[in-house]
């Protein structure tokens, strides 16, 4: 069966249609979800959410507005998003903190693993430390602005002004 067909009969409720989409989309979108949300058991159930609402919602996809893909990637993305914006997550997060702990960035070798797994870690490691944080919180935590200016106390248009600061400086570094 074609895609267009497939999404069409998914959009009338065929249930063998909506297996076989999970079937050919739920790697994809879980790895999209696993890269926002950093949690195997929470991507997990939020990619069981995200496809019970690409059932829910099916009929309402339309074609002429984009690709399929791009519907259900849009679907995961902000179901992943809001995730990691709920109240639930973000105090589980503060939970894991504690004032005893080392500068994460310093001793946690998970951020040094992720920088070393995408080969920018030696000019990661020739950035001010303030970069390093900005980095660290922004990029791989997925923090906002907002909250990683909280997470800083630091002033909101500081944040922004120094991450374009830092990522212009790691942009130099890479060129060279």
């Amino acid at each position: 069966m074609q895609q267009d067909g497939l999404i069409l009969e998914l959009q009338n409720g065929n249930q063998r249609a909506f297996e076989r989409i999970y079937e050919l989309y739920s790697e994809s979108i879980y790895g999209i979800i696993y890269s926002i949300v950093n949690d195997e058991t929470l991507a997990e159930e939020i990619l069981q959410d995200v496809f019970l609402k690409i059932w829910d919602k099916a009929p309402t996809y339309n074609s002429s507005k984009g690709r399929f893909f791009t519907w259900i990637l849009n679907i995961a993305r902000n179901a992943s998003i809001d995730q990691i914006r709920s109240k639930s997550y973000k105090n589980k997060q503060k939970n894991l903190k504690a004032d005893n702990f080392v500068d994460i960035l310093e001793s946690n070798s998970n951020f040094t693993a992720k920088t070393d797994a995408i080969g920018i870690k030696k000019y990661i490691d020739i950035l001010k430390p303030v970069c390093k944080k900005l980095i660290d919180l922004l990029f791989y935590k997925g923090f906002t602005q907002k909250e990683t200016a909280e997470e800083l106390d630091m002033p909101l248009g500081t944040v922004k002004t120094k991450n374009r600061a830092c990522i212009n400086k790691l942009r130099e570094m890479l060129a060279e």
